[in-house]
Parts: structure tokens; sequence; C-alpha cells
């Protein structure tokens, strides 16, 4: 399997990569896209793609980050997307949650990183919160001519599923579709078929369940998340594995053998 959204720049994974990849191999997760959330941490995670094989890096500016996205950092996030093994730009979108930078800026940022992908033909990674219908809207307005869209750690409704396979966009999902109080997110897992369909663990946050409570999250435990969308999709675990895999490889392009490590 391959994790297509972790965090391994972030402490404390950072500080133990080799026995991260070492686990994770050993538990069936082979390939790994660690995601930048900034412009020194995008520049982490380029050098560490570098040196794994089978790791690739995005790259983007976090909506909690907007602030900083001014005409500067953007031309440089446009350098950094065309780096070594950088296969997406992002994650970037709307965080209405926190609100960590101003609304105005967020969505500014956001159409920005759509222009960066577009030009370079690449996918963009999505992420949203508390902000579904200004995500689409500005994805229908400037989204035009992108590679793929893939929303992480989608936790949204089954019909807010719908609206995005309806326009060719991929979902991932983390180990929040394990918690007990998360109906709403299976629910949502059930109705996105099999090939549209992506693992994450969002490490190292968002533990699955039975091991919530191992922190940090680590590719390693990205099993437990994929035999739970198995069981809700009614096929075997190394199905759901093949699929997702499979759909990881076409969505990043990545070579074949980002397959089988």
């Amino acid at each position: 399997m391959i994790d297509t959204h972790c965090h391994l720049t972030f402490e404390p994974l950072a500080g133990d990569v080799p026995g991260v990849m070492a686990r994770s191999r050993a538990a069936g997760v082979t390939g790994w896209i660690t995601v930048g959330t900034s412009l020194e941490d995008n520049g982490r995670a380029i050098e560490l793609a570098a040196r794994y094989e089978n790791m690739y890096a995005a790259v983007g500016i976090h909506p909690h980050e907007a602030k900083d996205g001014d005409a500067v950092a953007l031309a440089e996030l446009k350098r950094q997307s065309q780096q070594d093994k950088v296969v997406a730009v992002g994650e970037t979108g709307l965080d209405f949650h926190y609100n960590f930078s101003k609304q105005p800026d967020q969505a500014r940022v956001f159409a920005a990183h759509l222009d960066i992908a577009r030009s370079l033909g690449l996918p963009a990674i999505v992420h949203s919160r508390n902000a579904f219908d200004e995500t689409v809207e500005i994805l229908d307005r400037d989204g035009g001519g992108l590679k793929g869209v893939v929303f992480h750690c989608f936790s949204g409704s089954a019909d807010q599923a719908r609206q995005l396979l309806e326009r060719g966009y991929y979902l991932s999902f983390t180990g929040v579709v394990t918690f007990k109080n998360a109906d709403a997110t299976r629910a949502a897992a059930q109705a996105v078929p099999l090939d549209r369909l992506m693992v994450e663990t969002d490490a190292p946050y968002m533990s699955p369940e039975p091991v919530r409570k191992h922190k940090p999250n680590e590719p390693a435990l990205m099993v437990h998340t994929a035999r739970l969308l198995a069981d809700l999709k009614g096929v075997s675990l190394e199905d759901l594995a093949q699929a997702t895999t499979r759909n990881a490889v076409k969505f990043f392009h990545l070579p074949e053998s980002g397959q089988t490590g």
C-alpha cells in the first residue's frame, strides 16, 4: 500500500525516519507521499524524498499559513513544485474551523496553488475543513484543467462525497473513518467507488482505532484504516490494497515500482 498523505518531516516522526520506514515496510505500506505545509517544510520534504526509494513529496502552503503566501512565497512554491520527486501541489485549501489565516488570504493562496498545479501538470491535494461549499466554489471557478484533485482526510457526508465524485475528484480517508462517532464518514466512504478511493494516515495525527491512543500515528498503522475500508466496501484487504495503490500510482503519476517497494 501507499500512504498518500503523511508528514514525515514533523516531530516526532522526523527524529526516527529509519524506524518509521522499517515498521511501515513490515506492515506492507511500502510507498509514501510526505506533504509539506510551508516553504521551509517543503524543503525538508523534498530532501527526505530524495533519500528514500518509493518516497515522494508534495509541496504547499497550508491554509493555516496562507497569511505568509505573498508573491515572493508563491514564486518560491512554484520553483519547489518543479523539483525532483515532487508529485503534487498542496496541501492547500480552506480551513474555516481554526481561521489561523484570514479567509480572503486562504482563498487567494488556494487559487494560486491551483494555478501552479495547472501550469506544471501536477495534481492538487485539497484540505477543506468547515468550508466545503467555499472550497468547491473556488475549484469550480479556478480548478479547470487540473491533472487531478484529491480531498485528503475526507470526513464529510455521503452527499458531499457524491458532489466531488461528479466532478471527477478522488477522496482519501484517514483513521477518522474508524472512529466510533464517524458514521457519516463511513457512509461517505461507502459512496466512493474503489477506483476513486485512496488511503492515508495524515501522520503524525489521526491514529486509527483500535490503536487510537497510539501516539504518534505512523504509516505502519494505516493497515487498520484499510481493513475498515475493505469491510465497508465488501472486499478483501488485499483487493482494497491493490485498488487504492493503483489509484495512487495513477493519480500521482508514480513509477510502477511505487507499487511494490
